[in-house]
């Protein structure tokens, strides 16, 4: 076989290995697709009531891009509905914590209550400040039912700030700045009901 020969078999081979690369791709693309979306409602939405929704939230994302709260960034969200009405609104917000960006989710109900909150990611301390990420996670559960007006503004803080809430043990920095986040989307919803949940809602 003379070179010209053998580079003609290898561009040939090269071509063949390409071309079956590209159909690999085509044929296992949705299915890739399908199961990151499939992640990505399972990590969104397990703190969402099942019968509180019966539509894709992932498919009704809101404008909601690094809008500059307070304490937090809101980073997206989604909107939750039942029969054709708003049910609750998915924020994912991020606060400083003690050892850098802390990454909420935080599901409020359409007439204002706050239905779940949960860690998404965070680089805090192990064992410490690392806890808010634990499922279940009995302290975040105890701001479930609570409102911008439940309590007032001044009740949003912890105990030892003159506020209304414990701290977890041993992370005062992290307890603090996930309570700000939680006030700051609770006063972001409640200014912008109109726009977040697209009609009027009620109780």
């Amino acid at each position: 076989m003379n070179r010209a020969t053998s580079l003609g078999v290898l561009s040939l081979l090269a071509v063949v290995g390409v071309a079956a690369t590209f159909f690999v791709h085509q044929a296992t693309a949705p299915r890739i697709k399908h199961e990151q979306r499939a992640l990505a409602a399972r990590t969104l939405l397990d703190i969402l009531p099942a019968a509180s929704y019966d539509n894709q939230p992932l498919d009704q994302p809101l404008p909601l891009e690094h809008a500059q709260l307070s304490h937090s960034i809101l980073l997206g969200g989604y909107r939750a509905t039942h029969g054709g009405q708003p049910s609750a609104v998915l924020l994912r917000s991020e606060v400083s914590g003690y050892g850098g960006p802390i990454e909420l989710l935080i599901v409020i109900s359409a007439n204002g209550k706050l239905l779940g909150s949960k860690a998404l990611a965070h680089a805090e301390t192990p064992g410490l400040g690392a806890r808010i990420a634990e499922r279940p996670n009995a302290w975040l559960q105890g701001f479930i039912g609570k409102s911008l007006g439940d309590p007032g503004d001044a009740g949003w803080g912890l105990k030892k700030d003159h506020g209304q809430f414990d701290q977890m043990a041993g992370a005062t920095i992290t307890s603090r700045a996930v309570i700000e986040g939680i006030h700051d989307s609770l006063r972001y919803f409640d200014e912008h009901r109109q726009q977040l949940l697209g009609s009027p809602a009620h109780e």
